[in-house]
């Protein structure tokens, strides 16, 4: 697993949900952390140095991982690219079924037959 830059890892992403449009998925976790080990971490705690966390992201396909790290000031920038990146490529979702519960209650609905009392 390599550590990309921003940018190309956004580039990465866009061609991981080209590729998976008729078939696949892609997963993609965000995680806190400070990229330095316990130990390192416990003797800044000790020592009264501030720890700057940042978000680990993970992208995979299941045969290829990317990952990157993005800090506070960088945050907002690759929030908005991502999620346009995310809304650009929901197209290949399926629509949800009903349940035959809510088929039911429109059918109701229709007769004028509710199951609600009404209020007064």
């Amino acid at each position: 697993m390599v550590l990309l830059q921003l940018d190309p890892f956004l580039n990465e992403l866009t061609s991981m949900f080209e590729r998976s449009t008729e078939t696949g998925s892609v997963w993609v976790t965000l995680k806190r952390s400070s990229l330095k080990s316990k130990a390192v971490r416990n003797k800044m705690a000790t020592a009264g140095e501030a720890i700057e966390y940042r978000c680990l992201i993970r992208a995979t396909n299941g045969k290829k991982t990317i990952s990157t790290s993005v800090g506070a000031k960088d945050h907002q920038r690759f929030q908005a690219s991502y999620a346009t990146i995310l809304k650009a490529h929901m197209t290949s979702l399926k629509k949800r079924e009903r349940k035959e519960k809510k088929k039911s209650a429109e059918a109701d609905k229709r007769e004028g037959t509710s199951k609600r009392p009404k209020k007064s």
